[in-house]
């Protein structure tokens, strides 16, 4: 079982080497209608989470093979926040790792556990959702498991922030028809300032997504963004890097298998012998091209 992918170039936080804490299905508490995973029933649990022992020993392994790593981020397929062992994980993490900064790429919801709030406080950059704080679209964008009041997650978000020394990043991600107003962003720009982030992060669909929805251009994402005042804000775009790495052909399906890549991703980031791989994996009917929005991505054939 692969638990530890990529490295993969990321928009936001440069050459990043993934741990899928849920690994063997999709384990989420939303279900959010432009997830690049397919879509599945909302649960606050992972079926069979790795073990940590397992964990560490392909974290090791693969920071041994790849160089020049700028984080360690925690993912799923779905929340990470749902790993039981979380903050032991963290832990552990930071044991082994050198130069590389400890990310998590979270939808949120994990501030308002304090045991969760607990393991996130040790981790260097922690990355929250916030994709709506009117609670009709942020119901119908994210499509919770439980009752969950945005108001209260705003609170919460801002007493960990308080109480947190690291960096943290609030994404808000633009559904056209959804959270695509003025009225969402002046609502947006009150919260934030409440919980005070070190950069908000806005972006749009650029992926396949699980459901029928659509992105918005580059021109709404940055008037959108001139609402969000006195916190620094980035419209997310691809990270540029030289590093080029040498994937197997299982490296490469577990890869596509959790994020699909871009031409240009390919492009920069695969060796030779890399693409030639990838090459014989779409001839083999492994892997599939798609198109969204005019730029070619690679995916695991469904």
């Amino acid at each position: 079982m692969n638990i530890v992918f990529g490295p993969i170039n990321s928009r936001r936080f440069g050459m990043s080497l993934g741990i899928d804490l849920s690994p063997n299905e999709k384990s989420c508490n939303f279900d959010c209608v432009y997830c690049e995973l397919k879509g599945a029933k909302p649960t606050n649990f992972i079926k069979d989470p790795p073990n940590i022992d397992k964990i560490i020993t392909q974290v090791k392994n693969a920071l041994k093979t790849h160089q020049n790593i700028d984080v360690i981020t925690l993912t799923a397929n779905g929340e990470p926040t749902l790993y039981p062992q979380l903050e032991t994980l963290v832990d552990r993490l930071n044991e082994i790792k050198t130069t590389q900064k400890l990310l998590i790429l979270s939808n949120g919801t994990g501030v308002l556990n304090p045991k969760i709030c607990d393991a996130l406080k040790k981790i260097n950059i922690v990355k929250l959702s916030l994709d709506s704080v009117i609670q009709s679209t942020f119901n119908k964008i994210d499509r919770h498991k439980s009752d969950i009041k945005v108001a209260n997650l705003v609170e919460a978000m801002a007493k960990f922030r308080e109480n947190f020394s690291g960096e943290l990043v609030l994404e808000i991600l633009v559904v056209a028809g959804f959270n695509d107003t003025k009225d969402e962003f002046i609502a947006l720009n009150e919260a934030i300032n409440f919980i005070k982030p070190n950069r908000v992060d806005i972006s749009t669909i650029d992926r396949p997504p699980a459901y029928i929805v659509k992105a918005v251009d580059l021109g709404l994402l940055k008037s959108l963004s001139e609402l969000i005042i006195s916190t620094p804000t980035l419209i997310a775009k691809p990270h540029k890097s030289q590093n080029v790495y040498e994937f197997s052909k299982d490296e490469i399906l577990s890869t596509l298998k959790r994020r699909p890549q871009s031409e240009a991703n390919v492009s920069e980031n695969f060796s030779q012998k890399s693409k030639a791989y990838l090459n014989e994996l779409l001839k083999d009917g492994l892997v599939a091209e798609c198109l969204v929005a005019g730029v070619k991505f690679y995916k695991v054939a469904k």
